[in-house]
C-alpha cells in the first residue's frame, strides 16, 4: 500500500481547516513537534483569482517533467459500483496484499455492494479488489485497528489499540492470517501504548505510535522489530524526543521506493539530540538508526493552533524517491503557515530544506495522502484548495474541492479533478494500486453516490502509467 507522485520550483499557496477532526483517542493532548524558518510571505496585497502560484524561499533543485505519450493517469471521478460497504464507525487504516484489500478502522458492520447481505465484522474487514466480494476474514478484536502493512510470508501485520486478539492478548501489535484471521502466536511484541503506523522493508518491520516501550525497553513512539517474530531490535534505537505538551510520539511515516530511508512525522523536536521539528529522516540501511543530515525548520511547533500538540498528520513519498509530501491539520490558516496545507519537499541533498510547493486549504485538515507520480491526492474535511488567503472562507483564487481533491506534482495546485465527498471529519487512508485510488473515511458518500466509507476510483483505459 503506497501512494506516489511528480514536480517542478513552483510554490502553490492554496488552503481550507475547520474545526480538528477526532484523532485516535491518545493521539492528541486537546479535542482532536522550535523556532521554525517560514516560507516568506508573497506579500500582504491578495493576488486575483487567476495569479499564478509563486516560488518558494530557495527551493530545492527539481527536475524537469517528462514527457508523456499518453494522457497522465489520473483516475476516474465516477467511483466503481461493485465495492462493499462499511455501514458505521470510520476506516483508520488500508492495506494491499495480492487482490485483498484489507480494511482497519472502527466499526462493526459490513455489507456487499447491493446491501443485500450484511456481515458482522469487528475493526478489521477484507474484499477482493477484482470484484468486490467480501472474503473470510474475521477476527475479534477489542479495540480499534490504526495501521496495517503485510509481512514478507504474506501475513498480515496490524496495528491499533487493542489488548485481545481472537480473546489471546496482544498489545496493539499482532500477526494473522489474512484469508482467515488466526493469529500467529509465533509473533509478539508487547507495546505499553498504541501502534499507528507501520512500515515493513525485508524483515524489518518499523512501527510508529504513542508508547514509551516494546518488550519493556525503552523506546519513545518509533522501534525497528522482526516481522515475523516480533523480537525487537535493540540496536535501532532512533532516540524521539522532547514531544511538545506530551511524550514523543510517531504519527505516521513513509520508506523511500528504495527502502535506504525512513521519514517520520509526528510529536518531537529532538532527535538523537539534534533539532527536528515534527520530521525526521533515518538512513536505515545499517544496524543502527542514523538521523541523516535532512532537515526542515518548517514545521515548527508554536506555528500553529496552541491546542495541537503536534500538527502533521500524513506523508508518501514519490514512486521515484525524489520528494515527499506532507499533509497537515492545525486549524489556522495563512501564507506563510503550515497549518492545514499539502506540502512537497525534494529528497535530495542536506542541510535546511524549504517546500517547493504548498498548498493551503484555508483552515480544514488534511489526513492522507498519496503520490502516485501524475497526481497527489490529499484527503481531509477540506473544503477549498488553493486557498492562501481565506480562512474558514473561500479566499482569491481558491476553488472547491470538498473532502478530497487531486494537485499538480509539478506545481502543487489544483488539478479539475473534482468528484466531492461528503466531508465528514475526513479521509484516513489511499491505496494507489493498478485498478485506481482506494479510498477510506468516515462517511457514505463519494461523487454524490452511497459508497459508505470504502470507494474505489478507477484508471480509464488508455492513460500513461506513473
Amino acid at each position: 500500500m503506497r501512494s506516489v507522485l511528480g514536480v517542478s520550483l513552483l510554490m502553490s499557496s492554496v488552503l481550507l481547516a475547520g474545526p480538528a477532526a477526532a484523532e485516535p483517542p491518545p493521539a492528541v493532548a486537546a479535542p482532536e513537534p522550535s523556532v521554525a524558518a517560514p516560507v516568506p510571505s508573497t506579500g500582504p496585497p491578495p493576488p486575483p483569482p487567476a495569479a499564478p502560484a509563486m516560488p518558494s524561499a530557495a527551493p530545492s533543485p527539481v527536475p524537469p517533467a517528462a514527457p508523456a505519450l499518453l494522457p497522465p493517469r489520473i483516475v476516474s471521478t465516477d467511483p466503481v459500483d461493485w465495492t462493499p460497504h462499511v455501514t458505521d464507525g470510520r476506516v483508520w487504516a488500508m492495506a494491499l496484499l495480492g487482490d485483498t484489500v484489507v480494511v482497519g478502522g472502527e466499526f462493526t458492520a459490513t455489507t456487499d455492494a447491493l446491501r443485500q447481505a450484511p456481515a458482522r465484522r469487528r475493526n478489521l474487514m477484507a474484499f477482493r479488489l477484482s470484484d468486490g466480494q467480501l472474503t473470510p476474514l474475521a477476527v475479534d478484536l477489542d479495540g480499534p485497528v490504526y495501521a496495517l502493512a503485510e509481512a514478507p510470508d504474506g501475513s498480515l501485520l496490524v496495528g491499533g489499540d487493542f489488548t485481545l486478539v481472537n480473546g489471546r492478548q496482544r498489545r496493539s501489535l499482532a500477526r494473522l492470517d489474512p484469508a482467515t484471521g488466526r493469529l500467529h502466536r509465533s509473533f509478539y511484541a508487547p507495546v505499553d501504548g498504541d501502534v499507528r503506523t507501520l512500515a515493513v522493508q525485508g524483515f524489518d518491520l518499523y512501527a510508529g505510535g504513542f508508547y514509551r516501550s516494546v518488550h519493556g525497553v525503552p523506546r519513545a513512539g518509533l522501534a525497528r522489530l522482526d516481522a515475523m517474530s516480533g523480537q525487537l531490535d535493540e540496536g535501532f534505537e532512533p532516540g524521539l524526543a522532547q514531544g511538545v505538551d506530551n511524550r514523543p510520539r510517531a504519527e505516521a511515516m513513509s520508506l523511500s521506493p528504495d527502502g535506504s530511508r525512513l521519514v517520520v512525522i509526528g510529536n518531537f523536536t529532538r532527535v538523537q539530540g539534534r533539532e527536528r521539528h515534527q520530521l525526521a529522516e533515518f538512513d536505515v540501511t545499517g544496524p543502527r538508526a542514523v538521523v541523516t543530515g535532512w532537515s526542515t525548520a518548517f514545521y515548527g511547533a508554536d506555528r500553529c493552533d496552541s491546542r495541537f500538540d503536534s500538527y502533521v498528520r500524513g506523508i508518501d513519498h514519490s514512486p521515484d524517491g525524489a520528494y515527499f509530501v506532507v499533509v497537515t491539520t492545525g486549524h489556522d490558516s495563512g501564507p506563510d503557515l503550515p497549518c492545514t496545507t499539502a506540502a512537497r519537499f525534494e529528497t535530495a541533498g542536506a542541510g535546511e530544506h524549504t517546500p517547493t510547493w504548498i498548498n493551503h486549504t484555508g483552515g480544514h485538515s488534511l489526513y492522507a495522502v498519496a503520490a502516485t507520480g501524475s497526481a497527489v491526492y490529499v484527503g481531509g474535511h477540506q473544503l477549498w484548495q488553493d486557498n492562501t488567503y481565506g480562512h474558514k472562507t473561500m479566499g482569491p483564487g481558491a476553488v472547491e474541492r470538498p473532502g478530497i481533491a487531486a494537485l499538480d506534482p509539478a506545481t502543487g495546485r489544483a488539478l479539475d479533478w473534482n468528484p466531492t465527498r461528503s466531508r465528514g471529519e475526513g479521509v484516513r487512508a489511499f491505496i494507489d494500486c493498478p485498478q485506481g485510488l482506494v479510498v477510506g473515511s468516515d462517511t457514505d458518500e463519494l461523487a454524490r453516490e452511497y459508497h459508505a466509507r470504502i470507494g474505489l476510483f478507477p484508471y480509464p483505459p488508455g492513460t500513461a502509467a506513473p
